[in-house]
């Protein structure tokens, strides 16, 4: 079945990822620096945080020119509550990691190249949260 895409509809899609994983990330990079005193981790989500601006950079002026954030419906939905550190934390992770996956997989279709950078940027995340949530 194919269906065609606006690309304003599109390019939304990849604002809204490209936010929620510089979101997830700059909680979880703060952490590390003030909370977990780990500059190892920090450095290493700072490096994943600048590697998705620098493949990031020439769409940014298309992707904010297509936000509509006053008529978004998920901006009034409820959020989960946190219920301690190990919460956050975790929540952080897997925003950072789905967000990145949506990314790479429009990138796909887009651009092969930032695709494969998305999926190293979401290998190197899980490798992070591995070494973060201790069993």
């Amino acid at each position: 079945m194919a269906v065609a895409m606006n690309q304003r509809h599109v390019f939304r899609v990849l604002d809204a990822n490209l936010n929620r994983a510089r979101e997830g990330l700059r909680v979880l990079e703060d952490t590390a620096r003030y909370v977990w005193d780990s500059h190892t981790l920090f450095r290493s989500l700072r490096r994943v945080r600048h590697r998705l601006d620098e493949v990031t950079r020439a769409a940014y002026p298309r992707l904010v020119s297509s936000r509509e954030s006053v008529k978004d419906p998920g901006r009034t939905m409820p959020e989960g509550k946190r219920r301690d550190w190990g919460g956050l934390a975790a929540a952080n992770f897997r925003r950072a990691e789905e967000a990145l996956r949506v990314l790479e997989e429009y990138g796909k279709v887009i651009s092969p190249e930032a695709a494969a950078d998305f999926k190293a940027m979401r290998f190197k995340m899980y490798a992070l949260e591995k070494a973060v949530v201790k069993k």
